[in-house]
Protein backbone atom coordinates (compact mmCIF):
# COMPACT_ATOMS: atom_id res chain seq x y z
CA UNK A 1 0.00 0.00 0.00
CA UNK A 2 1.31 3.47 -1.14
CA UNK A 3 3.06 5.41 2.08
CA UNK A 4 0.89 7.97 3.69
CA UNK A 5 2.43 11.50 4.72
CA UNK A 6 0.84 12.97 8.43
CA UNK A 7 2.18 16.12 9.18
CA UNK A 8 2.82 16.64 13.38
CA UNK A 9 0.20 16.68 15.79
CA UNK A 10 -2.32 15.78 13.40
CA UNK A 11 -2.72 18.83 10.91
CA UNK A 12 -4.00 15.54 8.45
CA UNK A 13 -7.51 16.92 9.77
CA UNK A 14 -6.66 20.01 7.13
CA UNK A 15 -9.28 20.43 4.90
CA UNK A 16 -8.38 18.86 1.45
CA UNK A 17 -5.99 20.74 -0.38
CA UNK A 18 -4.72 23.13 2.51
CA UNK A 19 -2.15 21.53 4.04
CA UNK A 20 0.04 18.71 1.47
CA UNK A 21 3.37 17.86 2.17
CA UNK A 22 5.94 18.42 -1.11
CA UNK A 23 5.92 15.63 -3.43
CA UNK A 24 7.88 14.84 -6.74
CA UNK A 25 7.39 17.20 -9.25
CA UNK A 26 7.38 16.06 -13.30
CA UNK A 27 10.47 16.36 -15.32
CA UNK A 28 10.17 19.81 -16.86
CA UNK A 29 10.68 17.55 -20.41
CA UNK A 30 8.05 14.66 -19.53
CA UNK A 31 5.24 16.21 -20.69
CA UNK A 32 1.17 15.86 -19.05
CA UNK A 33 1.83 12.47 -17.30
CA UNK A 34 -0.44 10.01 -18.85
CA UNK A 35 -3.14 8.37 -17.06
CA UNK A 36 -2.12 4.68 -16.12
CA UNK A 37 -4.02 1.76 -14.68
CA UNK A 38 -1.79 1.59 -12.28
CA UNK A 39 -2.12 4.96 -10.90
CA UNK A 40 -6.19 4.15 -10.74
CA UNK A 41 -5.83 0.28 -9.38
CA UNK A 42 -3.54 2.38 -6.56
CA UNK A 43 -6.33 4.25 -6.10
CA UNK A 44 -8.98 2.13 -5.79
CA UNK A 45 -7.10 -0.34 -2.77
CA UNK A 46 -5.84 2.61 -1.00
CA UNK A 47 -9.52 3.77 -0.53
CA UNK A 48 -10.81 0.33 0.20
CA UNK A 49 -8.24 -0.17 2.82
CA UNK A 50 -8.23 3.28 4.28
CA UNK A 51 -11.11 5.24 3.80
CA UNK A 52 -13.29 5.67 7.32
CA UNK A 53 -16.12 3.59 6.55
CA UNK A 54 -15.14 0.24 4.79
CA UNK A 55 -18.72 -0.12 3.11
CA UNK A 56 -17.60 3.23 1.57
CA UNK A 57 -14.21 2.88 0.81
CA UNK A 58 -15.42 -0.81 -1.13
CA UNK A 59 -18.14 1.42 -3.30
CA UNK A 60 -15.07 4.22 -4.15
CA UNK A 61 -12.98 1.13 -5.22
CA UNK A 62 -15.60 -0.47 -7.24
CA UNK A 63 -16.49 2.48 -9.62
CA UNK A 64 -13.19 3.76 -9.81
CA UNK A 65 -12.35 0.00 -11.39
CA UNK A 66 -15.40 0.21 -13.16
CA UNK A 67 -14.91 3.26 -15.43
CA UNK A 68 -11.49 2.16 -15.47
CA UNK A 69 -12.56 -1.15 -17.41
CA UNK A 70 -15.07 1.19 -19.21
CA UNK A 71 -11.84 3.17 -20.88
CA UNK A 72 -13.33 6.44 -18.96
CA UNK A 73 -9.73 7.60 -17.94
CA UNK A 74 -7.65 6.27 -21.62
CA UNK A 75 -8.33 9.35 -23.41
CA UNK A 76 -7.55 12.01 -20.35
CA UNK A 77 -3.88 13.07 -20.55
CA UNK A 78 -3.27 16.08 -18.72
CA UNK A 79 -2.64 15.33 -15.33
CA UNK A 80 -4.63 17.93 -14.06
CA UNK A 81 -7.90 17.33 -15.64
CA UNK A 82 -7.35 13.39 -14.88
CA UNK A 83 -7.00 14.16 -11.14
CA UNK A 84 -10.43 16.69 -11.33
CA UNK A 85 -11.98 13.66 -13.36
CA UNK A 86 -11.13 11.02 -10.32
CA UNK A 87 -12.26 13.20 -7.43
CA UNK A 88 -16.02 14.15 -9.45
CA UNK A 89 -16.35 10.72 -9.51
CA UNK A 90 -15.61 9.63 -6.33
CA UNK A 91 -17.43 12.15 -5.19
CA UNK A 92 -20.46 11.13 -7.24
CA UNK A 93 -20.41 7.83 -5.14
CA UNK A 94 -20.38 9.40 -1.70
CA UNK A 95 -19.44 13.31 -1.05
CA UNK A 96 -17.02 13.79 1.49
CA UNK A 97 -15.13 17.27 2.61
CA UNK A 98 -11.54 15.88 2.38
CA UNK A 99 -11.46 13.73 -0.07
CA UNK A 100 -9.60 14.57 -3.37
CA UNK A 101 -6.93 13.63 -5.42
CA UNK A 102 -3.75 15.76 -6.79
CA UNK A 103 -2.25 15.76 -9.85
CA UNK A 104 1.65 16.02 -9.54
CA UNK A 105 2.22 19.58 -10.16
CA UNK A 106 -0.63 20.33 -7.53
CA UNK A 107 1.22 18.09 -5.02
CA UNK A 108 5.02 19.80 -5.39
CA UNK A 109 3.24 23.15 -5.57
CA UNK A 110 1.27 23.14 -2.04
CA UNK A 111 4.43 23.22 0.91
CA UNK A 112 4.08 21.79 4.05
CA UNK A 113 1.20 24.87 5.54
CA UNK A 114 -0.80 24.61 2.01
CA UNK A 115 -0.32 27.11 -1.16
CA UNK A 116 -1.11 29.90 1.00
CA UNK A 117 2.60 31.26 0.46
CA UNK A 118 2.98 34.71 2.45
CA UNK A 119 -0.14 34.67 3.64
CA UNK A 120 -0.16 34.88 7.70
CA UNK A 121 -0.93 31.42 9.34
CA UNK A 122 -2.27 30.44 12.82
CA UNK A 123 -2.48 32.98 15.25
CA UNK A 124 -3.14 36.01 13.03
CA UNK A 125 -4.50 38.54 15.31
CA UNK A 126 -5.37 39.31 19.07
CA UNK A 127 -5.31 41.74 21.50
CA UNK A 128 -8.14 43.75 23.95
CA UNK A 129 -11.02 44.46 22.33
CA UNK A 130 -12.56 46.21 25.45
CA UNK A 131 -11.24 46.26 29.10
CA UNK A 132 -11.89 42.63 29.98
CA UNK A 133 -12.11 41.36 26.27
CA UNK A 134 -9.89 39.51 24.99
CA UNK A 135 -9.89 38.90 20.99
CA UNK A 136 -8.18 36.03 19.25
CA UNK A 137 -8.11 35.14 15.72
CA UNK A 138 -6.85 31.81 14.04
CA UNK A 139 -7.53 31.33 10.71
CA UNK A 140 -5.40 27.36 10.89
CA UNK A 141 -3.87 24.92 13.77
CA UNK A 142 -0.59 23.87 12.11
CA UNK A 143 1.11 22.93 15.34
CA UNK A 144 4.15 24.12 14.95
CA UNK A 145 6.38 25.81 17.88
CA UNK A 146 6.07 29.06 16.58
CA UNK A 147 2.52 29.47 16.72
CA UNK A 148 1.80 27.42 19.89
CA UNK A 149 4.44 30.14 21.74
CA UNK A 150 1.88 32.45 20.32
CA UNK A 151 -0.97 31.18 21.69
CA UNK A 152 1.32 30.70 25.36
CA UNK A 153 1.98 34.10 25.28
CA UNK A 154 -1.66 34.84 24.44
CA UNK A 155 -3.01 33.19 27.21
CA UNK A 156 -0.28 34.40 29.89
CA UNK A 157 -1.30 38.08 28.40
CA UNK A 158 -5.03 37.89 28.28
CA UNK A 159 -5.46 35.79 32.12
CA UNK A 160 -8.53 36.92 33.65
CA UNK A 161 -10.21 38.11 30.76
CA UNK A 162 -14.37 38.75 32.03
CA UNK A 163 -15.37 37.39 28.09
CA UNK A 164 -12.88 35.57 25.38
CA UNK A 165 -13.84 36.21 22.06
CA UNK A 166 -12.53 33.31 20.13
CA UNK A 167 -12.88 34.01 15.40
CA UNK A 168 -12.52 31.16 13.46
CA UNK A 169 -14.54 32.44 10.66
CA UNK A 170 -11.80 31.92 8.56
CA UNK A 171 -10.51 29.08 9.76
CA UNK A 172 -9.19 25.84 7.62
CA UNK A 173 -8.14 23.41 9.83
CA UNK A 174 -5.19 21.37 11.45
CA UNK A 175 -4.18 19.39 14.49
CA UNK A 176 -5.18 19.60 18.25
CA UNK A 177 -1.99 21.33 19.64
CA UNK A 178 -3.17 24.75 20.20
CA UNK A 179 -6.43 23.67 21.35
CA UNK A 180 -4.63 21.58 23.93
CA UNK A 181 -3.09 24.76 24.86
CA UNK A 182 -6.46 26.69 25.08
CA UNK A 183 -8.77 23.65 27.09
CA UNK A 184 -6.68 23.56 29.85
CA UNK A 185 -7.86 27.10 30.39
CA UNK A 186 -11.28 26.91 29.98
CA UNK A 187 -12.18 24.02 31.71
CA UNK A 188 -11.88 23.73 36.11
CA UNK A 189 -11.87 19.88 35.74
CA UNK A 190 -11.51 16.85 33.56
CA UNK A 191 -13.49 16.86 30.32
CA UNK A 192 -14.48 14.64 27.61
CA UNK A 193 -14.71 16.98 24.41
CA UNK A 194 -15.31 14.56 21.63
CA UNK A 195 -14.40 10.75 20.28
CA UNK A 196 -12.15 10.08 17.17
CA UNK A 197 -12.54 6.68 15.35
CA UNK A 198 -9.62 5.93 13.19
CA UNK A 199 -9.99 2.42 10.40
CA UNK A 200 -8.07 0.11 11.97
CA UNK A 201 -5.75 -0.93 9.16
CA UNK A 202 -4.48 2.02 8.92
CA UNK A 203 -3.59 2.16 12.46
CA UNK A 204 -1.92 -1.54 12.48
CA UNK A 205 0.39 -0.36 9.36
CA UNK A 206 1.80 2.35 11.46
CA UNK A 207 0.04 5.33 9.08
CA UNK A 208 -2.69 5.98 11.47
CA UNK A 209 -2.23 10.13 12.51
CA UNK A 210 -3.26 9.79 16.18
CA UNK A 211 -1.30 9.17 18.97
CA UNK A 212 -2.49 8.62 22.52
CA UNK A 213 -1.50 11.16 25.29
CA UNK A 214 -2.54 12.62 28.11
CA UNK A 215 -5.51 14.47 26.47
CA UNK A 216 -5.96 11.55 23.81
CA UNK A 217 -6.78 8.38 25.37
CA UNK A 218 -7.87 4.66 23.88
CA UNK A 219 -11.05 3.90 24.04
CA UNK A 220 -13.11 0.27 23.88
CA UNK A 221 -13.51 0.23 19.94
CA UNK A 222 -16.00 -1.76 17.71
CA UNK A 223 -14.67 -3.91 15.33
CA UNK A 224 -12.77 -2.21 12.18
CA UNK A 225 -11.54 0.92 14.02
CA UNK A 226 -9.57 2.01 16.66
CA UNK A 227 -11.39 4.63 19.29
CA UNK A 228 -10.06 7.49 21.14
CA UNK A 229 -11.46 10.09 23.12
CA UNK A 230 -9.95 13.77 23.33
CA UNK A 231 -9.88 15.51 27.06
CA UNK A 232 -9.80 18.95 28.44
CA UNK A 233 -7.22 18.38 31.02
CA UNK A 234 -7.41 21.81 33.63
CA UNK A 235 -4.63 23.58 34.60
CA UNK A 236 -3.58 24.18 38.36
CA UNK A 237 -5.36 27.50 38.31
CA UNK A 238 -7.44 28.07 34.71
CA UNK A 239 -7.03 31.38 34.06
CA UNK A 240 -10.28 31.30 32.06
CA UNK A 241 -12.21 29.03 34.84
CA UNK A 242 -14.96 32.23 35.18
CA UNK A 243 -14.81 33.68 31.46
CA UNK A 244 -17.69 33.78 28.80
CA UNK A 245 -16.62 32.55 26.38
CA UNK A 246 -17.85 33.56 22.53
CA UNK A 247 -16.44 31.08 19.11
CA UNK A 248 -17.55 33.14 16.00
CA UNK A 249 -18.14 30.61 13.04
CA UNK A 250 -18.84 30.89 9.29
CA UNK A 251 -19.73 28.52 6.38
CA UNK A 252 -16.06 28.53 6.00
CA UNK A 253 -15.10 27.65 8.87
CA UNK A 254 -13.70 23.87 8.60
CA UNK A 255 -12.08 20.50 9.89
CA UNK A 256 -9.97 20.72 13.13
CA UNK A 257 -12.14 24.67 13.54
CA UNK A 258 -15.35 22.33 13.60
CA UNK A 259 -13.97 19.95 16.19
CA UNK A 260 -13.10 23.19 18.02
CA UNK A 261 -16.59 24.20 17.67
CA UNK A 262 -18.14 21.44 18.74
CA UNK A 263 -15.97 20.41 21.48
CA UNK A 264 -16.87 23.65 23.11
CA UNK A 265 -20.92 23.68 22.12
CA UNK A 266 -21.33 20.17 23.47
CA UNK A 267 -19.76 20.79 27.17
CA UNK A 268 -21.31 23.88 27.69
CA UNK A 269 -17.88 25.91 27.49
CA UNK A 270 -19.05 28.38 25.06
CA UNK A 271 -21.68 30.33 22.92
CA UNK A 272 -20.94 29.80 19.13
CA UNK A 273 -22.01 33.09 17.01
CA UNK A 274 -22.31 33.12 13.66
CA UNK A 275 -22.88 30.21 10.42
CA UNK A 276 -23.52 26.66 10.53
CA UNK A 277 -19.75 25.54 9.70
CA UNK A 278 -18.36 23.74 6.54
CA UNK A 279 -19.26 20.44 7.14
CA UNK A 280 -15.98 18.91 6.42
CA UNK A 281 -15.28 15.91 9.31
CA UNK A 282 -13.45 13.29 8.30
CA UNK A 283 -9.66 13.68 9.22
CA UNK A 284 -6.93 11.84 7.20
CA UNK A 285 -3.10 12.03 5.11
CA UNK A 286 -1.68 12.17 1.67
CA UNK A 287 -1.86 8.62 -0.15
CA UNK A 288 1.28 8.53 -2.05
CA UNK A 289 0.23 7.40 -6.11
CA UNK A 290 2.26 6.28 -9.28
CA UNK A 291 3.41 8.83 -11.29
CA UNK A 292 3.51 11.46 -8.72
CA UNK A 293 -0.30 11.75 -7.55
CA UNK A 294 -1.48 11.84 -4.47
CA UNK A 295 -5.12 11.51 -2.82
CA UNK A 296 -6.04 12.67 0.63
CA UNK A 297 -7.77 9.59 2.27
CA UNK A 298 -9.98 10.15 4.97
CA UNK A 299 -9.55 7.32 7.68
CA UNK A 300 -11.33 8.78 10.44
CA UNK A 301 -13.85 10.71 12.25
CA UNK A 302 -14.21 13.22 15.22
CA UNK A 303 -18.32 12.69 16.56
CA UNK A 304 -20.54 13.56 19.89
CA UNK A 305 -19.97 10.87 22.36
CA UNK A 306 -23.54 11.24 23.60
CA UNK A 307 -25.15 11.00 20.16
CA UNK A 308 -22.58 9.21 17.85
CA UNK A 309 -23.25 12.32 15.17
CA UNK A 310 -20.34 13.75 13.31
CA UNK A 311 -20.88 17.01 11.26
CA UNK A 312 -19.80 15.97 8.10
CA UNK A 313 -21.80 17.56 5.32
CA UNK A 314 -24.19 19.14 7.56
CA UNK A 315 -21.27 21.60 9.62
CA UNK A 316 -21.68 22.50 13.28
CA UNK A 317 -24.86 24.67 14.01
CA UNK A 318 -24.30 27.66 16.24
CA UNK A 319 -26.35 28.45 19.40
CA UNK A 320 -27.00 32.26 17.74
CA UNK A 321 -27.49 32.15 14.26
CA UNK A 322 -26.47 35.72 12.32
CA UNK A 323 -24.83 36.20 8.97
CA UNK A 324 -20.51 35.83 9.38
CA UNK A 325 -20.06 39.58 8.97
CA UNK A 326 -22.50 39.96 12.06
CA UNK A 327 -20.88 37.57 14.02
CA UNK A 328 -17.94 39.79 16.40
CA UNK A 329 -21.00 42.61 16.90
CA UNK A 330 -23.46 39.98 18.23
CA UNK A 331 -21.11 38.52 20.62
CA UNK A 332 -20.01 41.95 22.21
CA UNK A 333 -23.86 42.73 22.49
CA UNK A 334 -24.43 38.97 23.96
CA UNK A 335 -21.70 40.01 26.76
CA UNK A 336 -22.96 43.18 27.74
CA UNK A 337 -19.91 44.95 26.30
CA UNK A 338 -20.60 49.01 25.76
CA UNK A 339 -20.11 49.36 21.76
CA UNK A 340 -18.68 53.17 22.68
CA UNK A 341 -16.56 51.33 24.93
CA UNK A 342 -14.87 48.77 21.67
CA UNK A 343 -11.30 49.84 20.57
CA UNK A 344 -10.36 49.02 16.99
CA UNK A 345 -9.91 44.93 16.22
CA UNK A 346 -6.42 43.86 16.46
CA UNK A 347 -4.22 44.16 13.56
CA UNK A 348 -2.94 40.96 11.73
CA UNK A 349 0.93 40.01 13.14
Amino acid sequence: MPHRIFAPSIAALLIAGAALPAGPAPAASAGPTAPTAAMVNALASELAAGFVFPEVGARYAAALKQKLASGAYAAISDPEALAKALTSDLQAVAPDGHLKVFSPAATAKAGPRGAAGAEAQGLIASGWLADGVAYANFNLFPGDPETVAKVDAFIAAHAGAKVLIIDVRGHRGGGLAEMDRLFPQMFTRETALVTMDTRQAVEEQGDGPLRENATLRRQPSPAGVVRRTHYAMPAARPVWANTKIYLLTARRTASAAEHLALSLKRTGRATLVGEATRGANHFGGLAELPGGFGVFVPVGRTFDPDTGKDWEGSGVAPDVAVPAAEALGKALALAGVDPAKVRSLPAAR
